[in-house]
């Protein structure tokens, strides 16, 4: 018999979102259902409940203007909950993408795991980062397009969004991969466990959960990180979003001030401004994004600023004071005093590695300056046995980054240290529009190195897909070894950025040399083409060549 039932209800009489909300508040109160999703639009709600919880029950329990007329159930496995005193080959602490990856290497090796996991199962990515953010990003980008677009003939106007549909949609997506990507998974391997619970290191090195010991072999910490704030004066006194927040609203704010320029802080600024929302971003540093080539920054300031944005770097925030609806922000933009005002405030300012209350450091891990885990080349801890993997080992807080080194870390656990942790090759992306994607190294960047660097730089209205999309904005910078021919970076800032950009971390990975890039066949009329384009940029001038020429 399953666990548990995955039941999508055919809900008759409901017109508005707040028939919405109703109905999965009625559903909710119901002891035994875990999860409740429901669609006015499409008429059906989505729940998740305890096996016992049978459809006559949820019925029951909706106001009387609503019925369901029909249901289907899947199963939906519960997680293999650990036995009152078991053992593991590897205890796991944290239940997102480093934790799981742990987890089923280990399990891949013949070994025992169990996960340790407080409060939502799945971490950052599935829950409050990547996939809310880019579902809601790409919905932002659907309603912008509606009317700005540069097609003659073709007219079509944007009403006014349903913000609540969207977050709506997002939850459902949330649930479902939340599900399908972690419970279901555990549920898949007989040898891995789940623990619920808040675990802590005691000084011998034993971890408790709840203050019951558990026995294990090997430890992966991979507590993942959270949302930290710059010390600024008034802001520990003010209750503002950060990214998990904002993701998290129902309401669409009028106005709002973003107080960092990188990734996540830019992204949420043009998803919330396409979306109809006053947008003012503040960046401490000199230019956005400031981790990429110096380029990059200053042109995608200017397209934000296009899309009426009113963006501000270099300038240094002296005071925050407010509440929701009413915040204020003082700062100084090179040598004048201004004040910004909104109806909300975000915060995205970095992240921190979640290290605090584990006892840590009494059970001799060593932490960095900025609270992260300390690892060796095989991700292994100051304490002997004990691994960190993920965004608590610190920079680069990526998701695929940390499913990489959990599964490293395991290996390393359970078979002795066989593997290096190699970071000489990490793609990143930005999801902007124009988005940012990079890899390797700057020629600045080269040239400190000793190295010969050489750069190419291709405008977008060069490349033939931009052309018939009608949108060239941007442009791709490659930079090479003069003396070798080789790739050491990429740098790109062009719609679709992200789909780009692994090839370029291919070459630099094999180390295929920029004159075989350029001759190596691409199809028309993609974006991937404008790799081709650029690396032919450093012998030729591509405005004098036909399409596709070699």
């Amino acid at each position: 018999m399953p666990d548990r039932n995955e039941w999508t209800l055919e809900v008759a009489g409901m017109t508005c979102d707040h028939c919405a909300r109703t109905v999965d508040q009625a559903l909710r109160r119901v002891p035994g259902v875990l999860e409740s999703a429901t669609r006015w639009e499409e008429g059906r709600s989505r729940v998740v409940a305890e096996a016992a919880v049978g459809t006559d029950t949820l019925a029951a329990a909706l106001p009387k203007q609503y019925r369901i007329v029909g249901h289907r159930a899947a199963h939906a496995h519960a997680p293999r909950r650990a036995r009152e005193g078991e053992s593991f080959d590897l205890l796991v602490i944290g239940g997102g993408s480093a934790g799981f990856a742990a987890a089923i290497r280990a399990a891949d090796l013949g070994a025992t795991a169990g996960i340790v996991n407080a409060g939502t199962l799945g971490g950052t990515c599935v829950n409050v980062g990547c996939v809310p953010s880019k579902t809601l990003i790409r919905a932002a980008e659907a309603h912008h397009r509606a009317e700005h677009h540069a097609f003659a003939g073709i007219r079509v106007r944007a009403e006014r969004p349903d913000f609540a549909a969207a977050v709506r949609q997002k939850d459902e997506l949330v649930a479902e991969l939340r599900q399908q990507k972690y419970a279901d998974v555990i549920a898949a391997y007989p040898t891995v466990s789940l623990i619920e619970g808040s675990a802590r290191f005691r000084p011998d090195g034993t971890v408790e959960v709840d203050g019951r010991p558990v026995r294990a072999g090997k430890v992966v910490l991979a507590t993942g990180a959270s949302p930290w704030a710059a010390p600024i004066p008034g802001l520990d006194g003010t209750l503002y979003l950060t990214s998990t927040e904002a993701l998290a609203l129902t309401d669409l704010p009028t106005t709002l001030i973003a107080i960092g320029g990188s990734a996540v802080g830019l992204e949420l600024a043009q998803m919330f401004a396409r979306l109809g929302t006053k947008v003012t971003v503040l960046e401490a540093l000199p230019r956005l994004v400031s981790a990429e080539d110096a380029d990059i920054g200053e042109g995608l300031a200017a397209y934000l600023r296009d899309e009426s944005i009113e963006v501000h770097a270099g300038v240094a925030v002296r005071r925050v004071s407010g509440k929701p609806g009413e915040y204020r922000v003082e700062f100084d933009d090179h040598g004048a005093r201004r004040t910004a005002e909104a109806e909300q405030l975000l915060v995205a300012t970095g992240r921190r590695a979640n290290t605090k209350g584990l006892g840590l450091e009494e059970a001799g891990i060593r932490l960095g300056k900025k609270g992260e885990v300390v690892v060796d080349e095989h991700l292994e801890t100051t304490r002997k046995g004990v691994y960190a993997a993920g965004d608590v080992a610190g920079e680069p807080m990526f998701v695929y980054v940390a499913a990489y080194a959990g599964n490293l870390a395991a290996e390393n656990a359970l078979e002795g240290n066989v593997r290096k942790y190699d970071l000489s090759v990490v793609p990143r992306v930005t999801f902007t529009d124009p988005a940012v994607a990079s890899v390797g190294l700057t020629a600045p960047q080269a040239r400190e190195r000793g190295v010969a660097a050489i750069e190419s730089k291709l405008p977008l209205s060069y490349v033939p897909r931009a052309l018939a999309a009608r949108d060239t904005r941007g442009f791709i910078k490659l930079v090479a070894d003069e003396k070798t021919n080789l790739l050491v970076g990429a740098h790109i800032l062009a719609p679709e950025a992200g789909e780009m950009i692994q090839e370029a971390a291919m070459a630099i990975r094999f180390g295929i040399r920029v004159d075989e890039i350029a001759a190596m066949l691409h199809p028309y009329l993609t974006h991937a083409e404008g790799l081709k384009l650029a690396a032919q940029t450093f012998k030729k001038d591509v405005a004098r060549l036909s399409c596709c020429a070699a």
